[in-house]
C-alpha cells in the first residue's frame, strides 16, 4: 500500500473511532432539550481554537527545523550558526504560540 492509501484509512479509522465515542452519549439521551448550550459552544470553540493554534505551531516549528537541518547538511561548517538561528526561531514561534493559546482560552473563561 502506498503512504496516500494509509493515510486516508487511517483517518477514516479516526473519524469512524470519534463517532462511536459519541454513540453511548446519544443512547443515554433523555428527552429533548438544547444539544449545546452558550457556555458549552463557548468552551468547544475555545478548545477548538486551541487545538488548531497548537498545530499551526507545532508545524512551524517543524518547518524550521527541517529547514535548518537540511542547510546543515549542505554547509557544515556553518551548521553552529544554523542551529543558534533555528532554536532562536523555534523558540520565538513556541512563544507566540503559548500566547495566542493563553488569550484564547481567557476569552473563553
Amino acid at each position: 500500500m502506498n503512504r496516500k492509501t494509509v493515510s486516508r484509512v487511517a483517518l477514516t479509522m479516526i473519524l469512524f473511532g470519534g463517532f462511536l465515542l459519541f454513540a453511548p452519549a446519544a443512547f443515554a439521551a433523555d428527552g429533548w432539550g438544547p444539544i449545546l448550550t452558550d457556555d458549552g459552544a463557548r468552551k468547544l470553540g475555545g478548545a477548538i481554537g486551541a487545538a488548531l493554534i497548537i498545530i499551526g505551531g507545532a508545524s512551524g516549528i517543524a518547518r524550521v527545523g527541517s529547514a535548518a537541518v537540511e542547510a546543515m547538511a549542505r554547509q557544515p561548517e556553518v551548521a553552529g550558526e544554523i542551529n543558534t538561528a533555528m532554536i532562536i526561531t523555534a523558540a520565538m514561534i513556541e512563544g507566540a504560540t503559548l500566547f495566542a493559546v493563553v488569550v484564547g482560552l481567557l476569552a473563553v473563561l
